[in-house]
């Protein structure tokens, strides 16, 4: 039988956690969705995770929460972080960051999946390789399973097509986060990896990528500091369905989501 992720594309605040709720249950239904993870760096009043938040998505049927470099804007949630463990971090960064890198989960149908969260360097942070973190990690998680879902949160279209290339054949599916703007070269890899530049992103369109217009305009127009808010109309849900071979944890499917939530 083959397996089913659904995965949600960065969550921007409360509009992006209410457009989860509504179309999640809709959406695992037309799939047949056997696992879903959903990206929520963001989803704190657009900046950072809650204990708060992260319970509201567990408590509508997200099942791994990963997330990037805004992980650590709530200061508060660090405690909570190094205990629940279906919410993971980039795995390169330093040893002692609050949570994991990994996680391998079973299905409600008995399945076991692993969720690989890294994190590019180019234009973002001096961490580890995440192409080496990656080559430790992935020999770890394949001896429980072959199915790895890698979640890569990283600005550059370059690395993150490099990551894929590099993990073709090794992991499902390598999956990208952060822009916001969904891409539209999902495909499979030769060696049987699904790709995808990025997810984009779960909130409001009628926005600069999730927070008021008017702000980042001003930011531009002067370079001064400037403070974002989220914005909350015209709601959407980004994400993308990939379908797996259980047994060799090869890429059977890919499909773009784009679904308007009123």
């Amino acid at each position: 039988m083959p397996v089913r992720l659904l995965f949600v594309g960065d969550l921007v605040g409360k509009p992006g956690r209410q457009a989860l709720s509504r179309e999640l249950h809709r959406l695992v239904d037309r799939y047949a969705a056997d696992l879903v993870i959903a990206n929520g760096e963001n989803m704190a009043g657009g900046f950072g995770i809650t204990e708060e938040t992260a319970r509201e998505l567990f408590e509508m049927g997200v099942h791994v929460i990963t997330s990037g470099n805004h992980i650590w804007d709530k200061r508060e949630s660090y405690p909570y972080l190094n205990r629940e463990a279906r919410i993971i971090r980039p795995a390169n960064y330093p040893e002692g960051a609050p949570a994991r890198g990994s996680i391998v989960v079973k299905s409600p149908g008995g399945v076991k999946v692993g969720v690989l969260n890294l994190e590019g360097r180019v234009f973002m942070n001096n961490l580890e390789c995440p192409f080496l973190t990656a080559d430790r990690e992935i020999a770890r998680l394949r001896e429980e399973t072959p199915l790895i879902f890698v979640d890569f949160h990283a600005e550059a279209t370059s690395e993150k097509a490099s990551l894929g290339w590099y993990l073709d054949g090794r992991v499902s599916a390598v999956i990208g986060t952060h822009t916001h703007v969904q891409t539209a070269d999902e495909r499979i890899l030769t060696n049987g990896t699904a790709f995808m530049t990025d997810a984009g992103m779960t909130g409001s369109f009628d926005s600069v990528i999730g927070v008021r217009k008017e702000e980042p305009i001003q930011k531009f127009l002067t370079q001064l500091p400037a403070k974002f808010e989220v914005a909350k109309k015209d709601l959407r849900l980004n994400g993308v369905v990939v379908t797996l071979e259980e047994g060799t944890g090869r890429a059977l499917g890919i499909e773009r989501i784009n679904v308007p939530c009123g």
